[in-house]
């Protein structure tokens, strides 16, 4: 990479300025959460959004759509204030291998949480910040989520930790949502105990595969330690906000086929 730093930075930074603007929303899920404007609507509009987030986009979002319609449009109030014959409305609803027990099953835990704290955030670094490390705190969010006693086993496929050695893609582009800052609007920056510099880069196939085009992952595979090593590669360009360069990325890999 040394040799090409300043080509790859130039291509990066000006690949940044080029997807990182509104015009990137409507086609993205990040749509979803867009809809609201409620901090905690945002939160959980969002996660479902994340969780969501495979396949093709046009499907994410319709499905998307629906569940957020099946919310009344109001997900931190539905889910605060619900009745026990409100949930039959879930019945039936599946995207991909996702279906109606893991979202029954997720409501329950928001209600739990909700009920108890005012943001998300808390759920991934600890009620006063004692979780530090990105990976410590992706793995405590995971094991708070199926902490109850009723949580279906089938569910925990659906929300990634680091102690699989999984690359954590669907998180960790959530949390670039709620914790990245900048005036572009895409992302929201409604989190401040996580910082932009905490964030590791989320790695879907078309980001792996500029990236080790690029020189930025040379370890084979992908799980969490490739998606570290594509992150330090990136704070070496920004290290106050490395994942921007998700959008260059991304970029270069769905939109020009890099």
């Amino acid at each position: 990479m040394k040799q090409d730093y300043a080509a790859i930075k130039a291509l990066l930074d000006d690949r940044v300025e080029k997807y990182n603007q509104p015009n990137f929303i409507p086609n993205d899920p990040v749509s979803i959460p867009h809809r609201f404007t409620k901090k905690q609507d945002v939160e959980i509009s969002g996660f479902f959004a994340s969780i969501l987030a495979w396949g093709q986009r046009k499907t994410i979002i319709n499905n998307c759509l629906k569940l957020m319609n099946l919310m009344d449009n109001a997900p931190h109030d539905f889910i605060l204030n619900h009745q026990e014959q409100d949930l039959t409305r879930f019945l039936g609803f599946k995207h991909r291998t996702f279906n109606d027990t893991d979202l029954l099953y997720l409501l329950h835990f928001f209600r739990w949480y909700y009920s108890q704290h005012e943001s998300l955030e808390t759920a991934f670094t600890g009620v006063h910040n004692e979780i530090k490390a990105q990976k410590d705190r992706l793995s405590y969010f995971h094991d708070l989520v199926f902490s109850l006693e009723d949580a279906p086993h089938r569910t925990k496929k659906h929300i990634s930790t680091p102690a699989r050695k999984s690359a954590c893609k669907r998180i960790n582009m959530y949390l670039r949502w709620m914790v990245r800052k900048d005036n572009n609007g895409v992302d929201f920056g409604i989190w401040n105990i996580m910082q932009p510099a905490d964030l590791v880069c989320p790695c879907d196939v078309h980001v792996e595969r500029v990236a080790r085009k690029l020189g930025l992952i040379t370890r084979k595979g992908m799980d969490w330690q490739t998606a570290e090593e594509l992150t330090e590669h990136l704070r070496v360009f920004d290290p106050t906000d490395p994942v921007k360069y998700d959008y260059a990325l991304f970029g270069l890999g769905i939109e020009e086929k890099f």
